[in-house]
């Protein structure tokens, strides 16, 4: 997928929007996948390192309300990654199986040092 095209997905005013944007627009590398998924694949994996991340102490803002949107949207989804390449933010869209609409857009911060930690007893 040309930038632009995923540039021109990228139209709303959250935060993770419009990091996602910022980002593409300074030249970082992206990647989207080829291979579309089932919604429950995306879902389910994603629901599971959310939950593993709150075990570690970690919650991630918008990860919650970007798996319940790629649930709602019901029909399968195909993934694209910005890596900004200093591996200090993460932001990962969910997109409609031709890549033509952005279902969700999630965007955070990793933290550092990118360590497990112990859960909390």
């Amino acid at each position: 997928m040309e930038r632009h095209v995923l540039e021109s997905l990228l139209v709303g005013d959250d935060e993770a929007s419009v990091v996602a944007l910022a980002a593409l627009r300074s030249g970082v590398p992206y990647s989207v996948e080829e291979r579309v998924q089932p919604t429950g694949a995306h879902a389910g994996v994603f629901s599971r390192r959310l939950q593993r991340m709150r075990m570690r102490g970690f919650e991630p803002p918008g990860l919650e309300r970007a798996v319940q949107l790629v649930r709602e949207y019901g029909r399968p989804v195909r993934t694209a990654l910005i890596d900004p390449g200093n591996r200090i933010r993460f932001t990962l869209l969910f997109l409609n199986e031709d890549g033509s609409a952005l279902v969700a857009c999630v965007s955070w911060p990793l933290p550092l040092p990118l360590v497990a930690r112990k859960p909390p007893l």
